[in-house]
């Protein structure tokens, strides 16, 4: 009898939470030029961050892989590469619904995640960004983005999406743990190097980037970031923070979005979303708890972001998708097709809440 009671007690909390913040999203007050978080472009945007995944190049190219579906259906996919030097994979696409490019670049496959996590320890501040004094990161996310394959392949495929649908198309850039860290390179890229003016960047569970100057360089410049944080994921407390030292240590820009699930016996009731304060290091949202979970890591409202498997670098394609292929002289792989006819209605520039359209 006590149990049941206890049951029906918490089944009036969750209601009762639900209710107070409509889907779970604990807002705080905003700034009036600050962005305000959408919940519904998150779970969207994470089944696109799941996507990128995709082993099969074939069922991702034509977009009809397990994970391609839901909320995403109907995306039409530009172009895939694949950088078989450093195992990356990205894709480029068109979203009509959102009226956007999207951007989605893969988090680690070749080694096993706990490797990498262990790897995020060590990584230290060795890189100066261009043209912004005192900003440092490492060299390692900065390359994965800036000296491989993937952003000429990225910058040619907005440039053919946009002389079909306009200049001002919106883009919006995603990606999951070092696919987070690639896509912050990207959004960053679009608006400081290619003059754009419509980027989103949204990403989950992304590890730090660079140090304190860096992140109010970046918060400046694309203000329109939300971090998605979920519970206690420990990738996002990576490479370390070190609260005596702001200075000379790693920090996240702005914003997190911290995702903390309440649970019962194990079984999670649902998930309370907290848009964090503009400093990049809120002490109230992850910071607030230890990040010790590998399995946090690796779902998001309900979503796996993850490899089937963790393989060497590796991938599967039809031999139908040669017409689309090109390898470049490094055997890097690369799908490509023609930008179909624009056939949705005009383009509107983001908004403050995300895109207009939701």
């Amino acid at each position: 009898m006590g149990q049941k009671r206890l049951l029906f007690l918490l089944a009036v909390f969750t209601f009762l939470v639900s209710s107070s913040y409509g889907r779970g999203v604990l807002k705080l007050k905003s700034d009036d030029d600050r962005p305000v978080y959408n919940h519904t472009l998150a779970v969207t945007l994470v089944e696109y961050a799941s996507a990128v995944y995709e082993s099969d190049l074939t069922k991702l190219f034509t977009w009809t892989c397990e994970r391609c579906n839901g909320l995403t259906k109907d995306f039409e996919v530009i172009e895939v590469i694949f950088d078989v030097e450093h195992c990356l994979q990205a894709y480029v696409g068109v979203a009509k619904d959102l009226n956007a490019i999207i951007i989605a670049f893969r988090g680690t496959q070749e080694h096993s995640i706990q490797n990498w996590v262990s790897d995020l320890f060590w990584k230290q501040l060795d890189l100066n960004y261009p043209d912004m004094p005192d900003a440092m990161v490492h060299h390692g996310f900065y390359s994965a983005y800036h000296n491989t394959t993937l952003r000429p392949a990225v910058l040619d495929a907005i440039t053919r999406v946009k002389k079909v649908y306009g200049a001002n198309i919106n883009i919006i850039v995603t990606g999951h743990s070092m696919g987070g860290a690639m896509a912050s390179f990207c959004g960053l890229d679009l608006v400081v190097n290619e003059g754009e003016e419509n980027v989103q960047v949204m990403t989950f569970g992304q590890p730090r980037v660079g140090n304190a100057a860096f992140a109010s360089y970046y918060s400046l410049l694309v203000p329109n970031t939300f971090r998605i944080t979920h519970d206690r994921d420990m990738v996002p407390h990576l490479p370390p923070y070190y609260y005596h030292f702001p200075q000379k240590t790693y920090h996240h820009f702005p914003t997190e979005v911290w995702v903390k699930d309440f649970s019962f016996s194990n079984f999670v009731l649902f998930g309370l979303e907290k848009v964090c304060d503009n400093t990049g290091e809120d002490p109230t949202c992850s910071r607030s708890v230890r990040g010790n979970s590998i399995s946090d890591h690796l779902r998001y409202f309900g979503v796996e972001l993850k490899c089937e498997s963790w393989r060497q670098c590796s991938i599967v394609m039809n031999q139908d998708m040669e017409r689309y292929s090109r390898k470049d002289s490094r055997g890097n792989l690369f799908l490509s097709r023609t930008v179909p006819p624009k056939d949705v209605v005009k383009t509107s520039s983001l908004s403050k809440t995300g895109i207009s359209s939701l």
